[in-house]
């Protein structure tokens, strides 16, 4: 479980303070909760994003322990060092909206044709309950040849979980290498 402190001092100095001891700044909300000024050391958050098994996973700041997801990250324009997090508390229950990764999977007949599989939006923002929400959508890419595409339309229904984008939106396509 990734631990973490609360800020008390919220201005400039406190936060590069932190930033200079190794620690990473976060904001924590959910619905109908208080928000939360934490900081968390850099490395262990890493580690903790890269690691986890679920959307979702189990925060501890202070003497609270819950459910987190990355809602935004904002990250140093030329050295690309995460310098903020926004955490969303996945709440039992609540129908609210999440970033759900795409995977694409089999190799497309495209590949063979010189193309490769383009993924325009990596992530789709979904509207579901925390419990209902899927690790991944998995894109079958296997029939696609060069210059095809499938579009949010084109994905198969997930029970429970509505996509927010529209439906004519790409998700993947199959593009000529150059």
């Amino acid at each position: 479980m990734l631990e973490g402190i609360i800020r008390e001092s919220i201005g400039k100095k406190g936060t590069k303070a932190l930033r200079r001891d190794g620690y990473l700044i976060a904001n924590i909300y959910g619905k109908g909760l208080e928000n939360i000024n934490a900081a968390f050391k850099e490395n262990e958050y890493i580690r903790a994003v890269r690691n986890k098994e679920t959307i979702a996973f189990p925060v501890k700041v202070g003497d609270k322990e819950m459910n987190v997801v990355v809602q935004s990250y904002e990250s140093h324009p030329v050295t690309g060092k995460l310098l903020h997090v926004d955490l969303m508390v996945a709440q039992e229950g609540v129908l609210t909206h999440y970033h759900v990764p795409v995977v694409p999977q089999g190799d497309a007949i495209g590949l063979k044709n010189k193309g490769l599989v383009n993924v325009s939006k990596p992530r789709l923002r979904v509207k579901a309950k925390v419990e209902d929400l899927p690790k991944a959508i998995y894109v079958d890419v296997t029939d696609m040849d060069v210059g095809d595409s499938k579009l949010i339309r084109d994905l198969d229904p997930i029970e429970n979980v509505t996509f927010t984008d529209a439906d004519r939106v790409s998700v993947l396509s199959v593009i000529k290498a150059k």
